[in-house]
């Protein structure tokens, strides 16, 4: 790659696959994968769906690792998610958004194994996967591979995009994620993102209205979960602050 001055990509070429790494139990990278489908289907790009454990990066002491458990959360349905994607990809991408709809829309509990087995039935798949799922050791060493690129490489969250030349960015991080023309030009704000490498972070801060929106957007979530959310070592409630 060659660069102008101030560390400008002159020679950019705009992706036309790239790496998306989720976890099902983050409702920010589930937002974010609205419109990456949007994007994908608009531009046939090519999505390859990764995992990353969210249980595994905010483990705290004297917890087990996920891969420790017969079943646990995120880990399980993405276990789930490995078996899926062996057959096709495209078995994987219906799954993480029947089971993310499930949870983030309609605030029921796919990591519950019942629920698993009626969306495995609902996107054509065989129930029976949630069993397999559960004795084919070599799940946890997928999951933890694609676990594993994303920490050594910096990240620390979903979603996280990496694409062919190398690049990876965390993000975008949004609610009500736009589609049509509106979703292309995010892609085009991201693509430019690209074309700077040494360009790290652009954050806007939140007003008292997000936290709400941000509450409200989450309320499924919220109410379907049973266990806490931990966000770089300190829970996160997304209850807006009252004053």
């Amino acid at each position: 790659m060659s660069f102008r001055k101030g560390l400008f990509m002159a020679d950019f070429v705009r992706p036309t696959t790239l790496d998306y790494h989720f976890d099902v139990m983050c409702p920010w990278a589930y937002q974010t994968s609205l419109w990456m489908r949007d994007v994908r289907d608009q531009l046939d790009l090519t999505v390859n769906w990764k995992f990353f454990s969210l249980e595994e990066v905010n483990l705290r002491d004297g917890q087990k690792h996920p891969w420790e458990r017969e079943w646990s959360y995120g880990w399980s349905m993405m276990r789930i998610g490995a078996i899926l994607r062996r057959i096709d990809m495209d078995l994987l991408d219906q799954w993480y958004a029947a089971s993310g709809r499930a949870l983030h829309v309609e605030g029921k509990q796919p990591h519950n194994p019942d629920v698993a087995r009626d969306l495995l039935i609902e996107i054509g798949a065989d129930p029976e996967i949630v069993d397999m799922s559960i004795k084919d050791e070599t799940t946890h060493d997928e999951i933890r591979n694609e676990h594993n690129r994303v920490v050594t490489s910096g990240g620390f969250g979903v979603p996280t995009l990496f694409f062919p030349d190398g690049q990876c960015i965390f993000g975008p991080v949004l609610l009500d994620p736009p589609t049509g023309k509106a979703a292309l030009s995010l892609w085009n704000v991201v693509m430019g993102w690209l074309e700077f490498p040494h360009l790290y972070e652009i954050q806007r801060p939140k007003t008292e209205s997000d936290e709400k929106a941000i509450y409200e957007t989450f309320r499924p979530y919220l109410d379907a979960r049973d266990w806490v959310s931990i966000n770089r070592g300190k829970e996160v409630g997304f209850e807006p602050n009252e004053t």
